[in-house]
């Protein structure tokens, strides 16, 4: 199996990381890190050289509890990221939601879609077929202003499966290859401590709908609530977490701490036979 983002072509033998690079000033984590485009593209590039497959560039803040900003501001953060970007040696992934964000952005150069919404916007699922680019879909339960008021499920896998196998087949019906989609269960979009437990336990019936599966569960509140640890202590309960993830099967791991996690990551394939 490979992921084939624009350009670029990944195998899936071994599980990739994904790295987190957002350039916002109030994301759950990393808000406000990076102040400018050039200091952003610094990361990207220190983050390329310590393992990352993918750099994944979020413009705006999706966290629980977190305010919708306007289009233009959007562009505004990303867009100078990505010229500066301009012919990196690793695909780029854009995290939006919006189609028109989706247009300038693969226009100046990403090589995937990361979307909350899976592609639910007006013109987005055209919009990728004819692009060429990967495309994330991702489950989410609500807005992000109060998606953890009152989460509720009665089969949390099954319904989440069951989300993702309908965009997936949308995909797929606009013309949307299976090697260029990822699916992502959401992990703390709309779900509680037991819900993203189950969906964790629940990840190898994601596997056979024929596409790759990513996760992104680094630093998340679910491991506060696990370990009592605050959002910069949580690398020990990020790695852990990951390891289950791709034991459950999933081929990408979305994270803040990339050497960190190729390096579990190295161990846990070794031990497998996959070095």
């Amino acid at each position: 199996m490979v992921l084939q983002c624009g350009r670029f072509s990944l195998p899936l033998d071994s599980p990739l990381v994904m790295c987190v690079l957002n350039v916002t000033p109030d994301s759950f984590s990393d808000g406000g890190r990076y102040p400018g485009p050039s200091a952003a593209a610094e990361y990207a590039q220190r983050m390329f050289e310590d393992g990352a497959a993918i750099i994944d560039v979020g413009g705006e803040s999706t966290r629980p509890g977190a305010k919708p900003v306007s289009e233009q501001e959007e562009l505004d953060r990303i867009m100078p990221v990505l010229e500066r970007l301009a012919g990196f040696a690793a695909p780029i992934s854009v995290d939006t939601r919006r189609t028109g964000i989706m247009r300038e952005v693969l226009a100046a150069g990403a090589s995937m879609i990361n979307d909350v919404d899976a592609l639910s916007a007006d013109g987005a699922l055209a919009l990728l077929a004819g692009s060429g680019a990967a495309v994330c879909l991702m489950h989410k339960q609500g807005d992000p202003a109060r998606m953890q008021d009152a989460p509720y499920y009665r089969d949390v896998v099954a319904e989440v499966r069951g989300f993702l196998a309908e965009r997936v087949d949308a995909a797929r019906a606009a013309g949307i290859g299976a090697a260029r989609i990822a699916i992502d269960a959401g992990f703390g979009f709309g779900k509680n401590l037991e819900h993203n437990l189950a969906l964790l336990r629940g990840l190898p019936h994601f596997c056979d709908l024929g596409v790759a599966v990513l996760a992104g569960v680094s630093r998340k509140s679910m491991l506060e609530r696990i370990t009592g640890r605050p959002v910069g202590e949580r690398l020990a309960a990020s790695i852990a977490a990951a390891l289950l993830a791709v034991q459950g099967g999933a081929r990408i791991v979305r994270v803040h701490d990339v050497a960190e996690t190729r390096d579990a990551l190295a161990v846990w394939s070794a031990v497998r036979g996959k070095a």
